[in-house]
């Protein structure tokens, strides 16, 4: 009962004359922006069937050029057919059931709301695997961030020098990847971050500014001959606060054009990128916002920058059906959702390990 009664009043005690009034309007749970069709593509997967096929992707052999003076006896190369595999590996479902009688006396549309927020799940989980993957990094659970080092290989790397999480060592950016930072620690610790503050007239020597890791993130992609058209770099909130705190006339330029806010996309060009603002990105124990400039290997968070060809995905309900529970009077609603990813170019990916310093 919602009103209180004077002392030795008794009429309508049980307080029935006002009842309780469910509302039709549901409080929708918010809901994380997906980035991964964005920046993947799915130019080499045909029709997926079932968990564990594979594809094979040849790739473009490589041509030798040779001088030539006249009389020169020309010798024709044997082309090589070099190929290499993915295999289509990742499978969720949902289930739930809903019965008769609460379907029939329910002012509100469960079913309907649950396999809204089914789809939901699906599509999340599926973007922080992916996004962990072409990173770098696993999850240790579902609906987690990826937070350890990717050790399996999805069929067979694309490039034989990769490691196992199949990228390349050379384009991953750590702490001695920036000469300015002058602390004693490990240089394979993450790289303290701090914003390029106003007057500021030298570069720092505990930490690297955001925009330092964008422009090297560039230049290694130039250094592997990486089109610029198709660029794309995803970030976490604490990286893209940092960056707007940044004493930037760049910023100022391309923050003017940030075009529609769709699926995490902030800035249509930043230093040749289209910017993504993504909560699924690895994050190592305490994550990102952990601060300190020295020795810090255990709390970090990763972003990601690379090429739209960079990774293929393919993703699809393979299966959503309604059937009649055997054992009760209810309806059961059940989806599977079938994927694959496949990093393709590792060179045309570079990753950077940070924390707020």
């Amino acid at each position: 009962m919602a009103f209180t009664s004077a002392a030795g009043y008794g009429n309508l005690p049980n307080g029935n004359f006002s009842p309780v009034i469910y509302s039709k309007k549901v409080q929708l749970a918010f809901r994380k922006s997906t980035v991964c069709g964005d920046i993947t593509n799915s130019d080499y997967f045909g029709e997926i069937s079932a968990q564990g096929d594979t594809v094979k992707i040849i790739k473009e052999p490589e041509i030798s050029v040779s001088s030539y003076a006249r009389g020169t006896q020309v010798s024709a190369q044997d082309l090589d057919d070099e190929d290499f595999s993915l295999v289509v590996d990742k499978a969720n479902y949902f289930a739930f059931k809903m019965d008769d009688i609460e379907e029939a006396h329910s002012h509100v549309n469960f079913m309907s709301l649950a396999t809204d927020r089914a789809a939901y799940r699906l599509a999340d989980q599926y973007d922080q695997e992916v996004l962990g993957y072409l990173s770098g990094y696993k999850q240790s659970a579902l609906h987690a961030n990826a937070g350890a080092v990717n050790d399996q290989v999805n069929g067979t790397k694309a490039v034989t020098t990769a490691g196992s999480d199949e990228l390349l060592t050379s384009m991953k950016l750590r702490k001695d990847s920036f000469g300015n930072i002058t602390t004693g620690s490990a240089g394979d610790h993450s790289i303290p971050l701090a914003a390029r503050l106003p007057g500021a007239t030298a570069l720092p020597t505990a930490t690297a500014s955001p925009v330092m890791v964008v422009a090297r993130m560039g230049r290694l992609l130039d250094q592997q001959q990486v089109d610029t058209a198709g660029r794309w770099l995803v970030v976490d909130p604490v990286f893209m606060e940092l960056l707007r705190d940044e004493d930037s006339r760049f910023l100022n330029a391309d923050f003017g054009d940030s075009g529609s806010l769709r699926n995490g996309l902030n800035l249509n060009n930043f230093f040749g990128f289209r910017l993504y603002v993504s909560s699924n990105l690895p994050s190592v124990g305490t994550g990102a916002g952990t601060t300190g400039s020295a020795n810090q290997n255990a709390n970090y968070g990763v972003i990601v920058a690379g090429h739209d060809s960079a990774v293929a995905t393919a993703e699809q309900i393979n299966k959503t059906e309604t059937y009649r529970d055997p054992d009760s009077f209810a309806d059961i609603v059940r989806g599977m959702h079938l994927y694959g990813r496949k990093i393709l170019r590792p060179e045309a990916l570079v990753t950077a390990k940070y924390n707020a310093a």
